[in-house]
């Protein structure tokens, strides 16, 4: 499901901490962070699209590769649960905070700077909630500006995408499009129409919509923190009961298939070395990378990235050298292939010794070699 092929826009994914998490990307930042980025994205006005990747969503990327992709095509991607949190800590990857969808519109609501008081436009939801929602916002007059609301049913996403919803949605002239529908046809959605939507900054709040109306409790704090909340949502909403029960089977086998190995792996030398060599034909940049791909040495690598995608051409990697690599530079993959996809052009990878295809398989990202020369 990948975006029409385009200009990419004004956001440079290659600057992005972004780390590969078992399939999908996931981003190391913290609320103070997200909110400066999302106030920059607004002044910019070009498409900033955020994902929330929970459990839910992992396991929905296992099983659909169209769903994969609304992630691996977002702006930023915000780690939405504790067992996320708790198997980054694992792998060694520095994500520390749970940056859920509810709170994230809970700061927004907090912000006390009028001039930066967020437009925000409220799309899905049952019945009139979202009118309940938007009307609440703008009696609290808090950080956010209900600027319209609209619950299209629920319809199929073509449906759900026609000039006239498009058009109410960009005359409200929204900072914010608040999406409150289920998670894969809300990522659906958002893709759908990235090119067509005029709020700059997108994103979908789930049952976020409920906890604002209070037609459903949230969790305390504490079974929040403690990554428990999923037995206070049955509680509320005894129906979940059965997508708990299967991702939870989803995430013990990859836990037990794919996140012991890796953190039971050897590490190499702390001070191993990593050179990158890059080539240019008439069909395509090579990017040679030779010794250890990890974190401590992508910075460096990322010049070397930046320089072929200016080239514009596809981008072939060679692994033939290639000590380890690990999960920042497959996030370094990933805004590479991102960065392709949007100009219509592929990434491939060359060299894959069995011992590489290993390390792509237990990360998830073996679907990376389907392209492989």
């Amino acid at each position: 499901m990948p975006f029409p092929a385009m200009e990419p826009d004004a956001h440079d994914d290659l600057a992005r901490d972004v780390y590969g998490l078992l399939g999908v990307p996931v981003d190391a930042i913290d609320f103070p962070a997200l909110l400066d980025g999302m106030g920059a994205a607004a002044g910019m006005g070009s498409p900033f699209l955020i994902s929330t990747p929970n459990v839910n969503f992992l396991v929905k990327s296992q099983e659909s590769s169209d769903f994969r992709e609304t992630l691996l095509l977002s702006d930023l991607c915000l780690v939405d649960g504790m067992p996320l949190i708790w198997i980054a800590k694992m792998l060694g990857i520095p994500i520390h905070e749970r940056v859920a969808g509810s709170d994230l519109f809970e700061r927004l609501k907090r912000a006390n700077e009028p001039e930066r008081r967020l437009r925000v436009f409220l799309l899905g939801g049952a019945e009139d909630l979202v009118a309940r929602v938007g009307a609440k916002l703008n009696a609290e007059k808090c950080g956010l500006q209900c600027v319209g609301v609209l619950n299209p049913g629920f319809g199929t996403i073509d449906e759900m995408s026609t000039p006239e919803i498009i058009n109410t949605i960009n005359a409200s002239e929204a900072d914010l499009l608040a999406v409150f529908f289920g998670a894969e046809k809300a990522q659906a959605w958002l893709i759908r129409n990235h090119w067509h939507l005029r709020a700059p900054i997108r994103a979908q709040f789930g049952a976020t919509i409920n906890f604002e109306a209070g037609t459903v409790r949230r969790a305390p704090p504490l079974l929040r923190s403690t990554g428990f909340e999923w037995l206070w949502r049955i509680k509320e909403e005894p129906y979940l009961w059965r997508r708990y029960w299967n991702d939870g089977l989803t995430l013990l086998r990859l836990f037990v298939t794919c996140v012991l190995p890796m953190s039971l792996r050897a590490k190499g030398p702390e001070k191993a070395t990593l050179s990158v060599e890059a080539s240019e034909d008439d069909l395509s940049v090579r990017i040679s990378l030779m010794g250890a791909a990890v974190a401590a040495h992508a910075d460096g690598a990322v010049a070397h990235f930046r320089t072929a995608l200016k080239a514009r051409k596809p981008v072939v990697i060679d692994l033939s050298q290639a000590q380890m690599i690990d999960a920042r530079f497959f996030g370094v993959f990933l805004m590479v292939r991102k960065n392709l996809a949007r100009r219509g052009l592929s990434l491939r990878f060359t060299g894959v010794s069995s011992s590489t295809r290993r390390t792509f398989r237990l990360n998830r990202f073996e679907f990376l070699l389907s392209h492989e020369v």
